[in-house]
């Protein structure tokens, strides 16, 4: 078995890649109330009691004291018409929030307009996650639409499904 330090990095990350996720933009007010956001795809459900979820962040990240900092946060769950807004939210720095429509949440945090889900959480703890802080956050509020497929990463790029059918018994949408 070779050590941590034998694994090649770039082969892990595709490795990785094989795993198709959803697409999140972690959205909070920032400091002096100016509103912050990123792209990730490493968003988890944690626990159903309470109701928690996860998402990392680069230790590298721009915003990554802010989001420390912040008193709450938002998940906003992408549909799949909404790439533009997952590449906009990937860049550090720029000005992420021209044109983009949104609400405010649980402590001022954004909920973009058209996403599938929005939870809006207090943040629970941190862990450390090598080159990555582990955001745990207790959702306080949700809610779900099923207005659009998701916006699927698998792979290095941005797919969708082959069947976007809905189950007739999955009452949305829910406000909570």
């Amino acid at each position: 078995m070779g050590s941590p330090a034998d694994v090649d990095p770039r082969a892990f990350r595709q490795a990785l890649g094989q795993f198709a996720t959803g697409v999140a933009v972690i959205t909070a007010e920032g400091a002096g109330g100016q509103p912050i956001g990123l792209t990730m795809s490493s968003f988890n459900s944690v626990s159903i009691d309470p109701p928690l979820i996860l998402f990392s962040i680069d230790r590298k990240a721009f915003s990554l004291q802010a989001m420390t900092d912040a008193r709450g946060y938002a998940v906003n769950i992408l549909g799949r018409d909404q790439e533009h807004l997952s590449n906009k939210f990937a860049k550090a720095l720029g000005d992420k929030w021209e044109a983009v429509e949104h609400t405010l949440g649980h402590e001022a945090a954004p909920l973009i307009s058209g996403a599938l889900a929005h939870f809006e959480c207090v943040p629970y703890a941190h862990y450390d996650g090598g080159d990555h802080v582990i955001f745990v956050g207790r959702v306080v509020k949700f809610s779900t639409y099923l207005a659009n497929e998701p916006l699927v990463f698998f792979r290095g790029a941005y797919r969708s499904l082959a069947s976007a059918e809905r189950s007739p018994e999955w009452p949305l949408p829910m406000h909570y």
